[in-house]
């Protein structure tokens, strides 16, 4: 009786907690995994098809070795076992064995390499591209550059768009795209040949998207390209597919293939709000002005590696709050921010002579900081790039 009231009290307490822990429903991802996906995505290049039609080449014929090998194996052992009276052969080498597990081997290896080889093949030919994109990595986003074809000119930076909540709060309830959605995603016209061309700012990172068939390394110093031609309109997601930090899993990669009327549509949209968003380096900002744009950019690009508080990681990443760099002489500060140093990238080719001049500000202004030379203008960096 005391065991069957104990079981009974346990059992309460789970339903207790049961019910207070959040629940629901896990549903596929469009473009993205799907629930209970035993095989790669569904592709949507040639080869990314190809790719998938190897796949299930090589595991057919690793599945006929092994039936073929195994069985040989267990029915040699199963009929000429020493109980039925058999004794063990005495030879020590034969010619056609050895011929035999020479060859064999040899063809199927051959038959293997031929269709991989020229899939890899196909997959390093980058020429003829409509459009080429550069995307850049860097800790923890993609920053892309449309520099040939039509969208020349068009950049902006991709960051992971799920709430910090939801990440931080299991009780908070995940959207079906959580950590694989983006503020900004790629993208490209259907039936067209973009080549993608990748270096990275800090770290290697890659890029990866399994319905195209693709994943391409990112390393700083480098330029690797690759390249694909999706067939089907859509949205398809991947992700960096290196150990690129401690926020690797928050750096997805997400492209909508479009029609080219809505990528014309789109590439007119974003040249006028680029043209819209771009500030005027020799204008004049207050310090609340400043500061209330800084902390808009510290968010975006700042807060994972330096915190909200400006704490930092200690022995990863340096505090802002109190620090000697941001509390003393300006020039340094923007020096710092433009140039980078370790693991800190430079920010001089990402964000403009103004986000620079409000994200110095606002550090110069928060948390304990109280700098003597509070304040920095967008012309203050536009000389300091030349």
């Amino acid at each position: 009786m005391k065991h069957a009231k104990r079981l009974q009290s346990l059992m309460l307490g789970a339903s207790f907690l049961a019910a207070g822990m959040p629940s629901w429903a896990v549903t596929d991802s469009p473009g993205g995994p799907a629930v209970r996906q035993l095989n790669f995505h569904e592709p949507v290049t040639q080869i990314a098809e190809q790719i998938y039609s190897l796949h299930t080449l090589m595991l057919i014929i690793c599945l006929v070795i092994f039936v073929a090998v195994f069985g040989v194996m267990f029915y040699s052992i199963f009929k000429h076992r020493k109980s039925l009276g058999h004794k063990s052969a005495t030879f020590h080498e034969s010619t056609a064995v050895e011929i035999a597990w020479t060859v064999v081997p040899f063809l199927i290896v051959i038959g293997m390499a031929l269709p991989a080889t020229k899939t890899v093949v196909a997959m390093k030919d980058t020429s003829n591209a409509d459009i080429t994109i550069k995307a850049t990595g860097m800790q923890w986003k993609w920053g892309y550059n449309y520099l040939n074809g039509e969208g020349e000119g068009i950049n902006f930076l991709s960051n992971l768009s799920t709430p910090r909540e939801q990440i931080v709060d299991n009780t908070k309830v995940k959207n079906e795209n959580y950590l694989i959605e983006v503020d900004n995603p790629v993208v490209v016209p259907v039936n067209k040949k973009i080549r993608i061309v990748l270096t990275a700012n800090d770290v290697i990172h890659a890029w990866m998207i399994p319905a195209f068939g693709v994943k391409q390394d990112a390393i700083p110093g480098f330029v690797r390209d690759t390249w694909f031609k999706a067939e089907k309109i859509g949205t398809y997601r991947g992700q960096c597919a290196e150990l690129c930090g401690k926020d690797h899993a928050f750096m997805p990669i997400v492209v909508n293939v479009v029609s080219d009327e809505d990528y014309k549509a789109w590439v007119d949209g974003k040249k006028k709000e680029m043209a819209a968003n771009a500030d005027d380096p020799t204008k004049t900002w207050t310090v609340d002005e400043l500061v209330q744009r800084g902390e808009k950019v510290y968010t975006a690009n700042c807060i994972a590696c330096h915190q909200a508080n400006g704490k930092g990681v200690p022995g990863s990443f340096p505090a802002l709050d109190a620090s000697p760099i941001v509390t003393g002489p300006k020039a340094a500060n923007i020096h710092m921010v433009m140039e980078g140093k370790g693991a800190m990238p430079a920010w001089k080719p990402v964000l403009s002579d103004t986000e620079i001049a409000a994200v110095i500000t606002y550090t110069r202004n928060h948390w304990s900081n109280k700098a003597s030379e509070n304040i920095v203008q967008p012309a203050e960096v536009l000389a300091a790039r030349k």
